[in-house]
C-alpha cells in the first residue's frame, strides 16, 4: 500500500494545493496531508485551525487524511507508514528550495521518494502568501481557496 506525505503550512491551503491533494488521491492509496506548525514561519492561522480548515477543503476526498505535525518531516513519515513524499512546483523558482529538501530528505530517509507534482496551469500563480496578503488588504479571495478559508480569513482579519 502506497501512501503518501503531502507536508506544508498550509497557511492557508489553496485551491493550487487542492488540485495537488485531487491528482496525488488518484495515484496512492491514501494521502495524508501533514500541516507543520511551523512556528519560525510565524503562520497567521493557528494550527488547530489550519487542520480544520484544510479537512473542509479536502473533505471530498476519501482517501484524504489530514494531520497536524510539529516534528521532523522524517519522523511523521514513520509514524504515518508513508513511503512518498509530495510536493508542489509552481515554477522554476521552486525547483531550487525544493531540490535542497528532495536531498535533505533523501540523507535523512532513504527509504522514501520525493514526488512533484504541478498544479493545473490556471492554478499556478496561486500562493498562500499572495492570499494572506490579499485579504489583509480586505480584498476578495474566494476564487482561489476554499469557501471555509475565505470565511475564514474574513473573519480573522475582521478582528484585527
Amino acid at each position: 500500500m502506497n501512501r503518501v506525505a503531502y507536508p506544508g503550512t498550509f497557511d492557508p491551503i489553496t485551491n493550487g494545493h487542492i488540485d495537488l491533494v485531487e491528482r496525488a488521491a488518484k495515484l496512492f492509496d491514501t494521502v495524508v496531508v501533514a500541516v507543520a506548525e511551523s512556528p519560525k514561519k510565524r503562520p497567521l492561522l493557528p494550527l488547530e485551525q489550519r487542520v480544520a480548515l484544510t479537512k473542509a477543503s479536502l473533505a471530498h476526498l476519501k482517501n484524504v487524511e489530514v494531520v497536524g505535525f510539529n516534528c521532523l518531516l522524517v519522523q511523521l513519515l514513520n509514524e504515518q507508514n508513508c513511503n512518498v513524499i509530495l510536493r508542489g512546483l509552481r515554477a522554476v523558482s521552486d525547483f531550487e528550495y525544493e531540490f535542497q529538501l528532495a536531498n535533505m530528505n533523501r540523507k535523512l530517509a532513504p527509504e522514501a521518494e520525493s514526488l512533484f507534482l504541478t498544479p493545473a496551469e490556471h492554478l499556478s500563480y496561486i500562493s498562500s502568501t499572495l492570499i494572506r496578503e490579499i485579504a489583509s488588504l480586505g480584498g476578495d479571495v474566494s476564487k482561489f481557496v476554499h469557501p471555509e478559508v475565505s470565511k475564514a480569513l474574513v473573519e480573522h482579519f475582521s478582528n484585527q
